[in-house]
């Protein structure tokens, strides 16, 4: 199956690359950047061992028939580039924010910018395989998930029918590595020179994926509380760590936590360790895993949970997907 890949050129795309250059089905045959055209994959990233010679184009390209067609860029771009490709008939899968959410004040409110293609949304399938497995399997189009949503969504999902239960608030506090937040070089509080030897929270109830949280996390049930999210960037490069509390309406006990987590057994990147001391980043970086543990204290439960922002977080999770759009098993390449 051939794959092009529009921004290959940035963290995620460059990750992408390096998921695929051992895949046994992918072939990458067709590469963009506006920031690198003309140059070479050896030249932009000669650490990568790219097993092919490719040259980066223009987001503005032909892209080549038949293949799939991975976006790794802004939003604005996405909103543009996904009809066109969905028109010519390319299986299509959008890293960046632009149809996760189903309501379209929520995406303009967050996100800062007019929706111009809100139609394509029943199209879409949120690529999230542990809730829409099934989906993902037959659809054309599929919006992966944002890192820090990833690391949010999947332990509450999976506290299944005791979401019922819950009380109050979700506190979420997320810790992340720069690129996860981003890496971006138009703000230089993002920049790794600005965040060594420094610690501090941004966009406090204000982050884009928090929409993106509360539609996904109630799925299976009609509502949950409110989750109040806060980030934080952390003087490192690759990771998230998230600490959520939960109140419950009375006691819950291991055996009901128990019961419901039995659910993640034949989950093939979802691991859960025997206490939340165990959960480190060090454990997720530069894999497809999502690690997390817990602990109650009569009413009240904590999760730790962590992933890698590019990998189960960006495109270890969007290999997944490609996997199961096109047949192949989900592991494949991720192992």
């Amino acid at each position: 199956m051939q794959v092009s890949i529009i921004g290959a050129g940035g963290l995620t795309g460059r990750e992408l690359l390096w998921y695929l250059k051992n895949h046994p089905n992918f072939e990458v045959v067709h590469i963009t950047s506006n920031k690198t055209v003309g140059r070479t994959l050896d030249d932009v990233f000669p650490n990568l061992n790219f097993p092919k010679s490719l040259t980066f184009q223009s987001h503005e390209t032909e892209v080549p028939k038949g293949s799939l067609v991975v976006l790794a860029t802004p939003n604005e771009v996405s909103l543009d580039l996904a009809p066109k490709l969905l028109d010519k008939g390319h299986k299509v899968i959008d890293l960046s924010g632009a149809y996760r959410l189903h309501n379209q004040e929520e995406f303009e409110k967050y996100y800062g910018i007019q929706h111009t293609s809100f139609h394509l949304m029943k199209h879409v399938v949120f690529g999230l395989p542990e809730l829409f497995r099934e989906k993902i399997r037959n659809s054309s189009f599929i919006a992966n998930p944002g890192c820090y949503a990833t690391s949010v969504i999947l332990p509450i999902y999976f506290l299944g029918e005791l979401r019922k239960k819950l009380k109050g608030i979700i506190v979420v506090d997320s810790k992340s590595g720069v690129s996860g937040a981003g890496g971006r070089t138009e703000d230089v509080g993002f920049t790794f020179v600005n965040t060594y030897e420094n610690f501090r929270a941004y966009k406090v109830l204000t982050h884009q994926h928090v929409p993106e949280m509360i539609e996904y996390s109630s799925c299976g049930v009609d509502t949950i509380p409110r989750i109040v999210f806060t980030p934080h960037l952390l003087p490192i490069y690759r990771g998230i760590l998230s600490t959520f509390v939960f109140e419950f309406y009375e006691e819950i006990s291991l055996k009901e936590l128990q019961a419901e987590f039995t659910t993640i057994d034949d989950e093939p990147f979802i691991r859960i360790l025997a206490k939340p001391e165990d959960v480190e980043l060090r454990n997720v970086q530069n894999s497809n895993y999502l690690d997390f543990s817990y602990r109650t204290d009569k009413n009240i439960l904590v999760i730790i949970s962590a992933i890698d922002n590019l990998g189960k977080g960006a495109a270890g999770q969007a290999l997944q997907n490609m996997n199961l759009m096109v047949g192949f098993d989900e592991t494949l390449g991720l192992l």
